[in-house]
């Protein structure tokens, strides 16, 4: 699976299998991405190759966090794969890839603490593109 950032000035690659995909509600990663939760998928640290960029990727570490950690792309800002502190187990922010997955979310986790203006998208009307003018 390969990746990069916006700018694509930083560009990876993630050896499979991945281990799981599954969405976080938490608050640090609804702060992390802006958005209702994090869509991440899981696998060891060492499938993680980066073929571009590497000198690029900043690392921000929570410091009340016992686990949780970011990257991102220093020049656009965009998410990238990182690290669990004191794990072998390296998070991939699935919006980060650039090809299509062959597997979907198992689970939402946190999903006590998910934001109170959080709408299941199936919910809510779909548009292909932008919605037509009123």
């Amino acid at each position: 699976m390969k990746g990069s950032c916006l700018c694509n000035q930083v560009q990876f690659e993630v050896q499979p299998p991945v281990q799981l995909f599954q969405y976080c509600h938490c608050s640090r990663c609804r702060k992390v991405t802006g958005s209702a939760h994090a869509s991440n998928l899981y696998a060891k640290n060492s499938q993680l190759i980066w073929l571009k960029g590497e000198d690029l990727v900043q690392r921000y570490e929570v410091p009340d966090a016992k686990y949780f950690a970011t990257c991102f792309c220093k020049h656009c800002g965009s998410a990238l794969p990182w690290t669990v502190k004191g794990r072998d187990t390296l998070v991939i922010p699935a919006g980060s890839l650039d090809e299509d997955l062959d597997t979907t979310p198992l689970q939402s986790i946190h999903w006590a603490s998910k934001a109170n203006w959080y709408t299941s998208p199936n919910s809510i009307p779909h548009f292909d593109e932008l919605p037509p003018k009123k």
